[in-house]
C-alpha cells in the first residue's frame, strides 16, 4: 500500500495546502488512527486523519473547472485581495487557479483541486499550448508578426519561438508553450506597442467556450484527454 507524507495526504482532500498542513502538524490539531503526530510522518489509504477532532476524508473527488475570467478579477487565493478569483467563483471546495491570468487580462482559466496536474501543465518545457487573441494600440505588420513569432528579448532571456498570425490592422493571435511574467505585454512593449485587450480563449485541448464570469466542469473526455497529453511531463524542473 502506498505511503505518502501527511501533509500531502491532507492537502489532497482539499482540506488546506500542504504548508498551512504543516502548521497543523505542528500546532497538534492533527491525529492520524485517534494519535497526535509530528511532522513528516507517512501514511496510508488505510489510515483514518482528523483535523480538530473531524475526520477528513481522503478520498476526495477531483474537480476540474474552465473559467472565463473577466478583467479586473485577481488570479489569487488570497481572500484579503477583494478582486480574488476565489471568492468571485465561490466554489464550495477549495479550488486554485492554474497558472495566472494578470489582472487587466481575460479569458480561460483552469482551477482545480488536484495539486499533481498543477506543474505538469505550466512548465513551459512541457510544451503545452496556451492560445491568446491580443488586439494593441496602432496598426500591426507582416514584420510584427515575424519578429514576435521568432523571439524578443524580454526579462534577461529571449522568448521561445511561437506561432503568430494577424486577423486584422489591430488584432493577432499567438500561440504560446511559456509562461513567463506578462509576457505577451512586455513583447508588444518591446516592439513599440501597448496592449488594449489581450484574452486567452484555448490551453491544450480545451477552448474557451463559457460567458465572461461563468464556469463550467471539463467533461471526462476533456479530462482524460488533459491527462493524455500530461502523461509524460515533468512535475518539476531537472
Amino acid at each position: 500500500m502506498e505511503k505518502k507524507r501527511l501533509n500531502k495526504a491532507i492537502s489532497e482532500t482539499g482540506y488546506c495546502s500542504r504548508r498551512e498542513a504543516d502548521k497543523l502538524i505542528e500546532q497538534g490539531r492533527v491525529k492520524v488512527n485517534g494519535e497526535k503526530v509530528g511532522l513528516g510522518v507517512k501514511v496510508t489509504s488505510a489510515d483514518s486523519i482528523s483535523v480538530n477532532g473531524k475526520a477528513i476524508n481522503k478520498e476526495v473527488e477531483n474537480v476540474y473547472l474552465v473559467f472565463n475570467k473577466p478583467r479586473g478579477i485577481t488570479c489569487t487565493t488570497d481572500l484579503k485581495d477583494k478582486t480574488n478569483i476565489i471568492d468571485f467563483i465561490n466554489y464550495p471546495e477549495r479550488i486554485f487557479p492554474i497558472g495566472r491570468l494578470d489582472k487587466p487580462s481575460e479569458g480561460l482559466i483552469f482551477l482545480t483541486n488536484d495539486g499533481d496536474i498543477v506543474n505538469k501543465i505550466l512548465r513551459s518545457k512541457n510544451n503545452h499550448d496556451k492560445e491568446y487573441i491580443v488586439k494593441v494600440d496602432k496598426k500591426i505588420d507582416k514584420s510584427f508578426v515575424e519578429r514576435m513569432a521568432n523571439g524578443i528579448p524580454i526579462l534577461g532571456t529571449i522568448t521561445k519561438k511561437c506561432q503568430v498570425e494577424q486577423i486584422d490592422n489591430l488584432t493577432f493571435k499567438i500561440i504560446l508553450t511559456e509562461g513567463l511574467n506578462r509576457q505577451i505585454r512586455r513583447m508588444c512593449e518591446y516592439l513599440g506597442y501597448e496592449v488594449k485587450r489581450l484574452k486567452r480563449v484555448r490551453i491544450m485541448n480545451i477552448n474557451l467556450d463559457v460567458a465572461p464570469g461563468k464556469w463550467r466542469p471539463l467533461s471526462k473526455k476533456e479530462i482524460d484527454e488533459v491527462n493524455r497529453l500530461v502523461a509524460h511531463s515533468s512535475k518539476t524542473v531537472e
